[in-house]
Order: C-alpha cells, then sequence, then structure tokens
C-alpha cells in the first residue's frame, strides 16, 4: 500500500535529523522524506501534525511466553502489546517451555510471528541444552534457522569450562552471546543487599554477584575474542568494570532495564511483589549511575525487560511471587522520562530504543542491518508516531499484554507517564491504530 504520513515531526536519532516533514512508503519501504513525498500517489493519508514520526522501537529483551506458558502471555497479545508501545522489531528470550534449543522450534515462533503481521521477531536461542548450563546446543543450526545470539536468560553457567567451550565456539562461527553476569552463588538471594533488604528480612543479592560474573567474562572475552553483550546491568560498580572494558577495546555490549532506570529497592515499600524483579533493583546511586551511563553511551541500549505474569503468580508473599513485570508498552514514555530528567534532546533520547540496539544486533539482522531503527529513504518502512505530550494512566486495563503486572500500574490509581503511541508501521503496514 502507497501511504504518506502529512505535517509530523521526523525525528531519526541515526542521522540526526529532526525536522517538520512528510514521509512516502511504498512496497514497505519509505520513498520519501520532504518535498518529494508529495509527489506520490497514495492510497492513505495519515495526518501526523502535533506528533513525532520516528522509527519503529527496537527492544531488545521480551519474553513472548508462547510455547509453553501460554497462560502468562500468548503471541497475539504479546505481540500486539508490542505495536501499540511501538516497538516494531523485539530479540525474544529463549527460556519458553520446550526451550528454544531446537531448530524446529525456532522456525514455528518466527512463522506464527510473521503471520501475525504486528511486529519482527528476532529470537534468541539457548546457549546450552535446556538451559542447564552443560551441553552447547548447535549453534550453527540455531542461527541459519533465525536466532540472533545465544543466551543463558536468568541460569547462569556454574561450570566456567563450559563457558569457556561456548565462547571458543562464538567466536570460531562470528556468533554473539547475550548473558546477564551474575555468580550462581552470589545471586540465589530475594532482594539487592542493602538497609530495604535487611530491613524487610529478605536475603540479599550483593552487588559482588554482578561484579565477579563481569570480571570472568571479560577474562574469557580476552581470550576468546567472542562478542558478547551483557544484559540488565544494574550497579554502578558494573558499569565502572563496563565502561574501562569498552575502553579497553574489548568487543562488548550492554544493556539496562527501564525498571533499574527508574526504580529503586525504596520503592519495594510493604513487599510489594509487583517489584519483585530480576535483576532485583538496587540502591538510588546504582540507578543514577544506570541512567548516566545511558546518557553517555556506556550503555548501549534501554530495554523493557518485558516479563509477562500471571496475576495469581504476584498474589504471593515477596519472596515467593515470580519475579518479572511487563514493560513493552511503556518502554517509549520510559524512555522520554529519562531523557526529560535530563534534559537530553529528543533525537538523543530516542537513541537508545532504536539505532542503538540495531548497532547490537549487527549482521545478525541480515538486510534490515542497514535501515532498521532508522528513518532513510530505501529503507524499510517501520515507524512510530506519537504524541509525546500526551499523558496516561497505566492501569491494568491500558495494557494489551496479558500480563497486566507492572510497577508502574496500580489498579486504583494508575501511575501518569508522558508519550503515548498513536500509530505503527511494519514494513509499510499498519500494526497498530489508536485513533
Amino acid at each position: 500500500m502507497r501511504i504518506t504520513i502529512h505535517g509530523g515531526r521526523v525525528v531519526d536519532p541515526a542521522s540526526g535529523r529532526d525536522e517538520i516533514a512528510d514521509v512516502a512508503i511504498a512496497g514497505g519501504r519509505i520513498v520519501a522524506i520532504g518535498a518529494k513525498a508529495a509527489e506520490l500517489e497514495a492510497e492513505r493519508r495519515i495526518d501526523a501534525q502535533g506528533l513525532i514520526v520516528a522509527p519503529g522501537l527496537v527492544d531488545l529483551a521480551a519474553r513472548l511466553r508462547e510455547p509453553g506458558q501460554e497462560h502468562e502471555g500468548m503471541l497475539e497479545s504479546e505481540l500486539l502489546a508490542a505495536a501499540a508501545g511501538g516497538v516494531t522489531s523485539l530479540v525474544c528470550l529463549p527460556d519458553t517451555d520446550p526451550v528454544l534449543d531446537e531448530p524446529g522450534l525456532v522456525e514455528m515462533l518466527k512463522f506464527r510471528a510473521r503471520k501475525l503481521s504486528r511486529c519482527r521477531v528476532f529470537p534468541l536461542g539457548a546457549l546450552t541444552r535446556g538451559l542447564q548450563g552443560q551441553a552447547l546446543t548447535e549453534m550453527v543450526e540455531l542461527t541459519e534457522a533465525g536466532c540472533v545470539g545465544f543466551s543463558q536468560v536468568e541460569v547462569p553457567i556454574v561450570d566456567t569450562q563450559v563457558l569457556l567451550r561456548a565462547l571458543q565456539y562464538a567466536a570460531t562461527h562470528g556468533l554473539s552471546v547475550w548473558l546477564r553476569p551474575q555468580d550462581a552463588w552470589l545471586g540465589r538471594g530475594i532482594a539487592a543487599s542493602g538497609a530495604v533488604a535487611t530491613r524487610l528480612g529478605l536475603s540479599g543479592v550483593p552487588v559482588a554477584a554482578e561484579t565477579i560474573a563481569l570480571h570472568t567474562l571479560f577474562e574469557l572475552v580476552r581470550a576468546t575474542g567472542a562478542r558478547v553483550h551483557l544484559c540488565r546491568l544494574s550497579s554502578a560498580a558494573g558499569i565502572a568494570l563496563l565502561r574501562a572494558a569498552k575502553a579497553e577495546g574489548l568487543p562488548v555490549t550492554a544493556d539496562a532495564s527501564i525498571n533499574s532506570l527508574h526504580l529503586s529497592d525504596e520503592d519495594i515499600g510493604y513487599f510489594d511483589a509487583d517489584l519483585r524483579l530480576a535483576p532485583p533493583l538496587r540502591q538510588a546511586p546504582d540507578r543514577d549511575a544506570l541512567r548516566a551511563a545511558l546518557a553517555d553511551g556506556t550503555l548501549d541500549a534501554l530495554v523493557s525487560d518485558h516479563n509477562p505474569v500471571a496475576v495469581d503468580m504476584k498474589v504471593l508473599p515477596f519472596g515467593e511471587a515470580e519475579p518479572g513485570a511487563s514493560g513493552i508498552e511503556l518502554l517509549l514514555a520510559l524512555a522520554l522520562r529519562w531523557g526529560s530528567e535530563l534534559g537530553l534532546p529528543l533525537v538523543r533520547t530516542l537513541a537508545p530504543v532504536s539505532c542503538a540496539p540495531v548497532r547490537v544486533l549487527g549482521d545478525a539482522l541480515g538486510s534490515l542491518s542497514s535501515s532498521a531503527g532508522r528513518l532513510v529513504e530505501g529503507g524499510v518502512a517501520d515507524i512510530c508516531l506519537f504524541d509525546d505530550q500526551a499523558q496516561w494512566q497505566v492501569t491494568p486495563a491500558t495494557l494489551c499484554s496479558q500480563g497486566k503486572r507492572t510497577p508502574f500500574a496500580h489498579a486504583s490509581s494508575g501511575t501518569a507517564l508522558r508519550g503515548r503511541v498513536v500509530t505503527t508501521l511494519v514494513a509499510g503496514t499498519i500494526a497498530f491504530d489508536r485513533r
């Protein structure tokens, strides 16, 4: 379909473009931006006056809960939630049931996602079979099936020899490994170590659980040359180690979640199970270090860490509640809040959720690597139109996701956020329209 988007403020973080302009789309691609867009004989005209026209968001961490956990989220609901949040590409984690450790499972997931036409799905494959931390998966075969990297999700590899072999294998074949740095023994607590955990009587996860794992990983990266993406860093000490590793030239990238960027352990209050998250929320100085690191580029991406959890798994004592929260529909608004609070221009604010995550994925995106997360003539027409001034209340009823639990939503009053998606296009097709 030929579509023109008229009168919007076109913001492209990759090029620095920020201007009022029209955008013309045909054949699933952007054919013109600016004056030439008027030459297209469009079948549909979208009025974008007063709206931001931005690249579709790219989320590097989202659980889709399918296959095997449909009671917490189905592909239909979670990809609708992605489109409603302006996310046009997402990386899904492999801890489904069964685990994504077989090419057939990956191919089935990608086929189902393509049929829904809501959002591009890029699966991470399991690094070890069944995520058991022992035998390596057939990473090359999984890559051919569509995996963009390999992860253990929340399951640390205890045997360092296995981790070394995994990185050697990945380096040999030019693959990337995605790991959340957490020591297998120190990371067994419930809340971040500190005054709040002590006062509430909760077992603590010290910062050393992250830093010890980072030291180990960096040594193995030095030995193997493997590309490693560090998932959801949570501490100021971890950021310092990451900054040093990048200065050294190690091939590492990293992200942080919207939860760690805006919340601290003080927000747990009186055992609020919606704040039971992984990684656990740390102290305010850690949160502030993450915010600064995202602004200066030490952190490469901001992720939703979308993890829909069934209601009955949250109405439990804090220590027994399932960790996780829905977040993909909040990614844009919470990125805008971060940028506003740090006084960043819009092109810089949107970079960690658009072009920067694409650089993390690199060649794994194939033909999309040159234009995903960007607004460029000839590039793919993955576009998000949003009102950066619109305020809305986050309540369970306002979320499309099957998972209704999030620290930013309360059934009674909700939490006001600014910035809401109006229309999302994927390959020039309207995947979501609020009007």
